[in-house]
């Protein structure tokens, strides 16, 4: 059942405290596909006088309440929500439900998948299992009972510990649990079916020993074991680098195929997107390995930020999401570094790789929502659907903040406050203002500026001057910011915006390359080679003296390590910028580099291309791709990096009237151009950096294959059949998925002789594998085509052709995703044709989608919220496809937010 009511917009200076408490909450579960029947009795005491105890529920059919054992009919039921009247101080309240997991298509509550039951309850997701106080700030401790089939249902688990099981008569049995910790209720879980697991005991820091599982379905065993060590990793790391332990006497991971996210920090009991758990050399690529170990160290590292310190109410989403994505990079950038150094490396370069992917995703995901019509501060101030901010901004923006204060206070202090916030808040639901309240106290600084990033939308722009003065050997820069109104803000009444409290990190270059000491005016020596400036104010100026006099000025190295989230107007010559590439000791500014070079490049051919003129590839562009290329000093991972062009996507936002069609003729001419100029030594990175032995995806292997297939990927573009040949003999001979699909890609791609065969192959290789048949369709949904008026081969389609495969289901958040979502969102110059084929395949998509899971329908409708931004044709395309969306008297909530928010940014 879809939720369409009329929306209501949720504010947060409405928030009031629940006027109940629920202290404590035992659950039966009689579980049946077809109707579940839930028994809750919950412990209450009343806060506020008078008031009725309104709870929450949607798909839930009422069989009975009793009030301190009493039948108990002062109630009534609107649009769900279950309202009583006339209730005690305190009593013992129980609600007889039942539900219909089989038929819950929104994998939103209790759900069944592939026979199996699951549960999925943050955000408000608890409500279609029982009727609840449904909201973060309600914690109460759990006791459940789950009674099943035993045939059917062998496995039964719940948060917390395993305090009993028996068989029942009739075949069935049951198991009770328990979970000490108070929580809310979007941390409940349950799961039953046929599982198998691998387990592990460990023993913690303290002594203290601890049993960990991972389960999966049978035939999906032998996939478990780098998901299992990733946990070990991840509980490892937490204990080292913030004091913290697990709590319970046992941690579960279990894996599901069908979820609409990727996974879920439940307490004890995380449940996971297959995707995210299930790998070996054969069926998962270096890039599933390392978000694999990723992920399962986010959900685990939830724990205690999240979990035993929750949300007091939603827009508080990021104090959990954002803190616990920084831990995550932290953790992924230490697990990196610790190999390098293994290696005989220090570390940066790995921390340099891994910095740098996370930037990407800011640059090309994040700082286009943060100009569109979804625009929303880290801590948004309403919104109509919760499931809809779940956003870039709220986790990887959020994470930037998280990392500004540890830019600000450094590590020792940052790790003081984290310390100070278990003190001062276990076991509470709290707000991003408490978190500051306590990095702030414990480092003594005044962070009240700092909130601004919670509380202002937009990406700030930060423009750079400066000045030299050779006699003194003076050097000043001078920042301006400016943060535009955006999203929410630009409506009428909404306040100026104020300057941002900036971590502004510099280096100076001197002319031999080497980092000059910095002194600041006033100061009495020297201080470090990397200086981080407070910036606070609309404009302010920074003078370093005792420069080396002369008439060569340093040179900046603006923002290292990307020290904000913001955007940097440097005005950088094409030599300084080489330079920068060559001798930054920065290793971020040294792609940084190389980016803002091949961007400057790549839109000056992007003009060209508009106006006709013939296109030719800058010479100085092919030099330092050849410096980076063949210096062997830097890792294989940074050169990969280094020697990725920027993405289609991002030189779109780059643009104040994107041009996808002229951008990918832009870029393919770049990329057709360096393959031809460099063929001989992209062939020797290929051969240089071939992996022997058996596979593994350590760091340093999946380097060197990263810029092996990038090696291979260009030089198929030569369009050579020698090329061809070795594409399809990495294919053949691969003992990985990684060197395999990397190859399928570069024949694909390229339309080279035998793509098609080696489609079919590929899919015979894997078809029982579901996670590898999604990489077969996004692959196909991602594969190039003709750009132009009167294109030949469209993307569309194959795509349209690979709906009615066998294989594709719409049900399946994955496969879905896999297929649309990587042409509506991954393929910019295909899905953006002038002829409004891909318009037209959205809205049909969403609308489709939206009748099953208004969720993943709402992320799916997200493709063109930067609508205005486009081309005029290309913009009227959009506004007739969004309009038609829009027209359904049927849309959930989810999505009428979005295409409203979309099409009322037309008038603002």
């Amino acid at each position: 059942m879809l939720r369409t009511d009329t929306a209501v917009t949720v504010y947060r200076k409405d928030y009031t405290p629940p006027a109940f408490a629920i202290e404590s909450v035992e659950l039966a579960f009689d579980l049946d596909p077809r109707r579940t029947v839930v028994t809750s009795t919950m412990r209450f005491t009343r806060r506020q006088a008078d008031a009725p105890l309104t709870l929450a529920g949607e798909a839930l059919e009422l069989v009975g309440i009793r009030l301190d054992g009493q039948p108990f009919d002062a109630y009534r039921l609107d649009d769900g929500d279950l309202t009583l009247t006339g209730l005690p101080a305190s009593g013992t309240l129980e609600i007889v439900s039942a539900c219909n997991p089989a038929a819950n298509t929104t994998l939103s509550g209790l759900y069944v998948s592939n026979g199996n039951f699951f549960t999925q309850c943050e955000a408000e997701g608890f409500r279609r299992i029982t009727w609840f106080l449904d909201r973060p700030d309600v914690m109460a401790v759990y006791r459940v009972t789950l009674r099943a089939d035993k045939t059917a249902y062998p496995v039964l688990l719940s948060n917390g510990n395993l305090v009993a099981e028996r068989d029942l008569d009739g075949g069935r049995h049951e198991a009770v649990w328990e979970d000490p910790f108070p929580k809310p209720s979007y941390l409940f879980a349950i799961v039953a079916g046929k599982l198998q697991c691998i387990e592990e005991r460990i023993t913690t820091g303290s002594g203290k020993e601890k049993l960990l599982q991972v389960w999966v379905e049978p035939q999906d065993l032998d996939k478990t074991r780098h998901a299992m060590d990733s946990l070990i990793h991840a509980i490892r790391w937490d204990e080292q680098r913030f004091g913290l332990e697990l709590d319970l006497d046992r941690f579960m991971i279990v894996a599901v195929g069908d979820f609409n996210m990727g996974a879920m920090e439940n307490k004890g009991l995380n449940i996971f997107n297959t995707k995210y758990v299930l790998a070996n050399a054969a069926t998962a690529t270096d890039a599933d390995f390392f978000n694999i170990e990723s992920v399962v160290g986010h959900e685990y590292f939830h724990n205690w930020t999240g979990n035993r310190v929750t949300c007091r109410d939603w827009f508080q989403l990021s104090l959990k999401e954002g803190l616990t994505v920084f831990r995550d990079q932290e953790f992924s950038a230490d697990m990196m570094a610790a190999a390098e150094i293994d290696d005989a490396g220090d570390g940066s370069s790995a921390r340099a790789v891994k910095r740098i992917e996370d930037v990407r995703v800011l640059r090309q995901v994040q700082f286009p929502e943060d100009a569109g019509p979804m625009a929303h501060p880290v801590r948004p101030d309403s919104y109509e659907e919760i499931n809809n901010f779940y956003t870039v901004t709220v986790y990887e923006k959020g994470a930037e903040v998280v990392r500004m204060y540890q830019t600000l206070l450094g590590r020792d202090g940052f790790r003081k406050g984290m310390d100070l916030y278990f003190q001062r808040h276990d076991g509470q639901a709290v707000t991003c203002d408490d978190f500051r309240a306590a990095m702030a106290d414990a480092n003594g600084r005044d962070l009240t500026q700092f909130g601004r990033w919670y509380s202002q939308a937009g990406t700030p722009v930060v423009t750079v001057h400066t000045e030299w003065d050779a006699t003194s050997g003076t050097f000043t820069l001078k920042l301006a910011q400016q943060c535009p109104k955006v999203g929410i803000e630009t409506r009428p009444g909404t306040p100026d915006k104020q300057p941002f409290h900036i971590p502004f990190a510099i280096g100076l270059l001197g002319a031999d390359g080497k980092d000059l000491p910095l002194q600041l005016d006033g100061e009495a020596m020297p201080s470090g080679t990397t200086r981080v400036l407070d910036f606070t104010e609309a404009s302010q100026s920074f003078r370093f003296v005792g420069l080396p006099k002369g008439p060569r000025a340093p040179l900046p190295s603006l923002l290292r390590d990307f020290s904000a989230p913001v955007i940097v107007d440097a005005d950088y010559s094409d030599e300084e910028l080489t330079f920068l590439l060559a001798h930054d000791s920065d290793p971020f500014n040294r792609w940084e580099a190389g980016q803002r070079l091949a961007t400057r490049a790549l839109l000056k051919l992007v003009g060209d291309v508009q106006a006709g003129r013939e296109l030719e590839l800058d010479r100085g562009l092919i030099g330092a791709f050849r410096s980076v290329l063949t210096d062997t000093s830097l890792s294989p991972a940074f050169r990969e990096q280094a020697l990725m062009l920027p993405a289609e996507g991002y030189l779109a936002e780059r643009m104040s009237v994107a041009d996808p069609a002229a951008i990918h003729r832009a870029r393919q001419f770049m990329r057709a151009g360096l393959a031809r100029a460099l063929q001989t030594d992209w062939l020797a990175a290929y051969e240089e950096n071939a992996t022997t032995g058996p596979y593994t995806p350590d760091p340093i292997s999946a380097g060197k294959r990263a810029l092996r297939n990038l090696a291979l990927g260009y030089l198929v573009e030569t369009q050579a059949e020698a090329m061809y040949a070795l594409a399809g003999q990495q294919y053949q001979q691969a003992d990985n998925m990684t060197d395999r699909f990397a190859a399928l890609a570069a024949l694909v791609n390229n339309f080279a002789p035998g793509r098609e065969a080696a489609l079919a192959d590929f899919y015979q290789r894997f078809e029982q594998d579901p996670l590898v048949v999604d990489k077969w369709f996004s692959l196909q949904g991602m594969q190039r085509g003709d750009v132009g008026p009167h294109a030949g081969k469209r993307t569309i389609d194959t795509v349209r052709a690979l709906m009615q495969h066998p294989a594709f289901t719409l049900r399946n958040p994955n496969r879905a995703r896999a297929l649309i979502f990587s042409f509506c969102s991954g393929n910019p110059a295909q899905f953006h044709l002038e002829d409004g084929s891909g318009y037209a395949f959205w809205a049909e998509q969403v609308l489709a989608l939206d009748a099953i899971n208004p969720q993943v329908a709402a992320r799916l409708a997200r493709a063109l919220d930067r609508w205005q931004k486009y081309t005029p044709p290309l913009r009227e395309g959009m506004r007739a496809a969004l309009e038609r969306v829009a027209a359904s008297d049927k849309l959930s909530r989810d999505v009428r937010e979005i295409v409203g928010k979309a099409l009322s940014a037309a008038s603002a």
